[in-house]
């Protein structure tokens, strides 16, 4: 049995590879515009910056904590892009110009005290904070740059570079830390991998983009048997699925075939822990939805909805995979259905 699985892997894996190979490039852009009616911007609406800019666990705490949390801003501003709306697209860049006001002058970002007495003033925890910002900043500075939209950020983006720049330098600077802090969290190997290439892709740095890949190699080695992202020493349902939204989103826009074929059994996996009803399976989990973590304000982690039905719906997209978008549908309809369960 675990031979016959193992050759279906191997062939889906193969037909990802060759997906990927004949495919050609697909526009994140156009790719997003063709969400199901009204999806993204239920995903995103609690993207948008507060008034004083700040965004996810900044927004909660009622002032700066760190940069990572402002990603959610970065996220508002694709929604609003990829729905032609200009004015929320400005409102939510807001959000982008509070992260750099608290840059500091190596590159990295001024940090706070957590809740929970943790921080991200040490340097690797600074490098981790930075480049959970920096990989959503620079996807959406990718996603303007296809949309229609272009000429209406050109001179904000024009601005951003040289701190982008700055900002690269000081994850560049702690590459180590990375592979350190992070090899039981693969998720976040894979994160700081589409932090370095679509930075890359931003800034026309090859040397970035091959740190990118050089981060996937080491994430690949980071699966199971059975080609699971494991974290923490096992599998997770939720994080499982955050390696596969971010490096699907990497791979848009930096060809990364060997990640590509990887994903057919991770996404499989994924699918199997959903259940008929869209509610996600927890049993087993290495790290949430069952009491063995906690988020900064002390809370037991739990199953992130919004980036399974994301996953899902990126990956179902790029590959036609019906399967997955079929997934995708329910999770998202169980969250409709229970909306504060799944926040």
């Amino acid at each position: 049995m675990k031979s016959l699985l193992a050759a279906l892997l191997f062939l889906a894996a193969a037909a990802a590879a060759l997906d990927a190979a004949v495919r050609g490039p697909i526009s994140e852009y156009d790719l997003l515009r063709s969400f199901p009616a009204g999806r993204l911007a239920y995903l995103s609406a609690g993207d948008v910056p507060d008034a004083q800019g700040l965004t996810g666990s900044n927004h909660l705490n009622g002032a700066w904590l760190e940069a990572g949390p402002q990603r959610g801003s970065c996220r508002a501003v694709i929604a609003a892009v990829v729905a032609d709306d200009l004015p929320a697209a400005d409102r939510a860049w807001c959000g982008i110009e509070v992260a750099f006001e608290h840059q500091r002058a190596d590159g990295g970002f001024e940090a706070a005290v957590r809740p929970n007495g943790a921080s991200a003033k040490p340097l690797g925890a600074a490098v981790e904070t930075a480049f959970f910002f920096l990989q959503e900043l620079s996807r959406a500075i990718l996603v303007i740059r296809q949309s229609p939209h272009e000429a209406h950020f050109r001179a904000r983006i024009a601005t951003l570079e040289p701190k982008l720049r700055r900002a690269t330098d000081f994850i560049s600077s702690g590459y180590d830390t990375i592979i350190e802090n992070s090899s039981r969290a693969v998720n976040r190997i894979i994160i700081a991998a589409k932090a370095f290439g679509t930075c890359g892709v931003v800034l026309h740095d090859e040397k970035l983009i091959a740190t990118s890949r050089r981060l996937i190699t080491h994430a690949l080695t980071l699966r199971d048997q059975e080609g699971v992202f494991i974290e923490n020493g096992g599998r997770d349902s939720s994080y499982n699925v955050v390696s596969i939204l971010f490096g699907q989103v990497l791979a848009l826009h930096v060809p990364l075939p060997e990640l590509e074929a990887a994903y057919p059994a991770a996404v499989a996996w994924q699918l199997s822990r959903v259940l008929p009803s869209g509610e996600v399976d927890v049993t087993g989990n290495s790290r949430t939805g069952v009491g063995k973590e906690q988020s900064y304000f002390g809370e037991p982690k739990k199953v992130n909805y919004k980036e399974v039905v994301l996953a899902l719906t990126i990956y179902g997209l790029a590959h036609q995979d019906q399967a997955a978008l079929a997934g995708a549908d329910r999770v998202f309809g169980y969250m409709q259905q229970n909306p504060q369960s799944t926040k």
